[in-house]
């Protein structure tokens, strides 16, 4: 919304008449994705005629710098508390930036929480929550969790390997905004015990190796229980290149430390369509039997007259999004598990619209029109492959080795993944491609198999080859009858 003055004459000078509100509607992709980051937009009247046009606004988009920072960082600690009862501790570092606004997102719907990404805590006391109206206390999370270090094995005195961590993610762009570390020992049934934690911000961490960078590792409840407690151990970090163990064990008192600290700027997905760069979408639908009978409303295919069935939520969901970074709006979508006609033979890759050599369909309702149709005309069976699909974009994008394009492959699926071994093979060997995938789960059956194929925490590998690249992104969607708020969709990087 822009506020305009209006101006009158009057005496030696202007002064201000009345205030014009105007307003402009669009979807971010369709600013950043023109030339320059910039598009005209027409103007309407708050309080005028509806739909009378008021002029013109431009709108400008401009990348933030520190989005495109990637900070690297390496730390070792001395004289860490031993927690294991047969060794040492294997310890491992936390991460956490401090809060804004004390949002946080809702995960899927397993109740196990060893599923679930930890997002952030709050503290209270049961005085707090019994002294509530009707026992019920709302905190809002105090600080979110951005990294964890890998874990080093029967040792008191770790060095971490370096590590790379956006800028953004690390502090949001804030250099003095609160940065929390937590160490812990690391336990194989997940309860892994407390070692201690200190505080420091991206400003402090970006001096490097010094006398600003040595934390000690303080355990708050043992401070309150002993009075002669001083920590648990010491932080180091900084630039300088990595101190050995035998240097630790000669520091008179236990820390972490930085030991070293680096920022470069990477490639965004900006930077790819500024440069040219064009996103090819293609959408896969799981037409296997799992979904129910389509002519019955308990079906996640059934096309209700009042409502939209859980794949058109999730098309919608995604594909507006990435549809403004298409030039020709031509997507294709196919389906799998199926028979489809003629001959009821059953089918992994098939044309929604019907036609092998152009299964394209324009915009996000061309998808949707070829969808319905199909519902008409296959039926459902089964089994659920995905490694068709898969290799299906990417010789699509194999015959594109200059970067002008990029592929995006969406999947939506309803159940559990039957050929896993051949998926991995066709992602190992699409990570070298220009190419990702996302996977949309929808209704009640468990994904848990489905994570295995995103590479966050473990690169995905097979026959002993692991990908180059992390090019899968899982997302479970909420109910679609209670979503809450703020819920974002998945999200696609395009480079490393």
């Amino acid at each position: 919304m822009a506020g305009l003055g209006g101006l009158r004459a009057g005496g030696t000078g202007c002064v201000p008449a009345t205030k014009v509100e105007l307003t402009v509607s669009c979807r971010m992709g369709t600013v950043t994705a023109q030339p320059r980051s910039r598009k005209p937009a027409p103007a309407t009247s708050n309080g005028g005629i509806p739909g009378k046009k008021c002029g013109t606004i431009i709108l400008l988009a401009e990348e933030l710098g520190n989005c495109r920072d990637v900070a690297t960082l390496q730390f070792c600690a001395n004289k860490l508390d031993k927690k294991d009862f047969f060794g040492k501790s294997d310890p491992f570092m936390v991460f956490y930036r401090s809060n804004e606004d004390g949002t946080y997102d809702v995960d899927s719907k397993s109740p196990d929480l060893s599923k679930h990404d930890f997002l952030g805590q709050a503290f209270c006391t049961l005085g707090e929550i019994v002294g509530s109206a009707g026992s019920r206390l709302e905190k809002p999370l105090t600080f979110t969790i951005c990294h964890k270090t890998e874990v080093m094995r029967n040792t008191l005195n770790p060095v971490w390997p370096a590590f790379a961590i956006p800028v953004r993610a690390l502090c949001n762009g804030d250099y003095d905004r609160a940065i929390k570390v937590e160490v812990y020992d690391w336990d194989r049934d997940g309860s892994h015990d407390f070692i201690g934690e200190f505080t420091t911000s991206y400003r402090e961490l970006a001096r490097g190796q010094s006398q600003f960078n040595v934390y000690e590792v303080v355990n708050p409840r043992k401070k309150m229980k002993k009075k002669k407690y001083l920590n648990s151990g010491t932080v180091r970090g900084g630039q300088g290149g990595v101190l050995r163990e035998a240097v630790l064990l000669s520091w008179p008192c236990p820390q972490v430390t930085l030991l070293s600290f680096a920022v470069e700027s990477d490639h965004t997905f900006l930077d790819y369509i500024r440069g040219g760069t064009q996103i090819n979408f293609t959408v896969a639908i799981d037409f296997t039997a799992s979904n129910g009978n389509p002519s019955q409303s308990t079906s996640l295919h059934y096309l209700s007259p009042y409502q939209l069935n859980a794949y058109t939520m999730a098309l919608r969901a995604v594909g507006e999004i990435i549809q403004d970074y298409d030039s020709d709006k031509m997507f294709p979508a196919l389906g799998f598990g199926a028979k489809i006609p003629p001959d009821g033979r059953v089918s992994h890759e098939f044309p929604l619209n019907g036609d092998a050599a152009n299964p394209s369909c324009s915009g996000i309702e061309g998808i949707l029109e070829a969808y319905h149709r199909s519902l008409r005309s296959v039926q459902l069976y089964g089994p659920t492959n995905f490694a068709p699909v898969v290799n299906h974009v990417a010789r699509s994008a194999a015959a594109v080795p200059d970067g002008s394009q990029y592929f995006v492959l969406l999947i939506i699926t309803d159940g559990v993944i039957s050929d896993m071994a051949q998926t991995k093979e066709a992602i190992v060997n699409a990570a070298k491609l220009p190419m990702s995938i996302i996977i949309v789960g929808v209704g009640q059956a468990e994904f848990d198999a489905m994570v295995e194929l995103d590479g966050d925490d473990i690169r995905i590998s097979s026959r002993g080859k692991v990908a180059e690249r992390d090019i899968v992104q899982v997302w479970d969607p909420p109910p679609p009858h209670n979503p809450p708020s703020g819920t974002a969709g998945p999200s696609v990087g395009i480079g490393r």
